[in-house]
Order: structure tokens, then C-alpha cells, then sequence
């Protein structure tokens, strides 16, 4: 019912800065709850940050919080995830989520360097 194509991921030094972006299908995309997860190599995917389908509220891993802001554009069908203050700890590669529709995007891979 809905498709997400993720863009944005790539190389940064530690501190630095990266925005993700993750454009779905569809014109019911404002209806719904968003996510973004993360999965290191032998690491099991955890949870990021996830925002209400009005964008009004949202929620953040303690890993994450302060450093990475959640936020959506539901005129353009986009989820963003701004990461601040990168950690070689973020490395990992970065998911979003459509809990309505089960449907993950593809992974983009962020990559921090101490």
C-alpha cells in the first residue's frame, strides 16, 4: 500500500552533521505514525526516534535524544531524521517505518569516523 525510498546516508567525522530523508507513496502518508531505526553489524535493529502523524509529538532512544531531531513534511509525503553531534557509536544503517503498513524502506548506511 505504501512504498519508502530513504536517501541521505554516507560518511562523516565524529561531530559532524547528516539529515536523512525518507519520501513514501501515497496520499494517506499524513494519517499515520513514522519511525526510524537503526542495525549495527551483529546487532540486533533498534529503535531511533518516531513522531505522531501530526507531527505534534515525538520520541527519542536515550542514545539518540538531544542530538537527533525527528520531523516530517506530510504535504511533500517526508520523514527527516537530522543527526547532530555523530558518534562513531551511530554508525550503524538507518531504516524507516510505516507501522501501519509494516513496510520498511531499503537502509541507507551511515557511517561516523573517530
Amino acid at each position: 500500500q505504501v512504498q519508502l525510498v530513504e536517501s541521505g546516508g554516507g560518511m562523516v567525522q565524529a561531530g559532524g552533521s547528516l539529515r536523512l530523508s525518507c519520501a513514501a507513496s501515497g496520499r494517506t502518508f499524513s494519517s499515520y505514525a513514522m519511525g526510524w531505526f537503526r542495525q549495527s553489524p551483529g546487532k540486533e535493529r533498534e529503535f531511533a526516534a518516531a513522531i505522531s502523524r501530526s507531527g505534534e509529538y515525538t520520541h527519542y532512544a536515550d542514545s539518540v535524544k538531544g542530538r537527533f531531531t525527528i520531523s516530517r513534511d506530510n504535504a511533500r509525503s517526508s520523514v527527516f531524521l537530522q543527526m547532530n553531534s555523530l558518534k562513531p557509536d551511530d554508525t550503524a544503517v538507518y531504516s524507516c517505518y510505516a507501522p501501519a503498513y509494516r513496510t520498511w524502506s531499503q537502509g541507507t548506511q551511515v557511517t561516523v569516523s573517530s
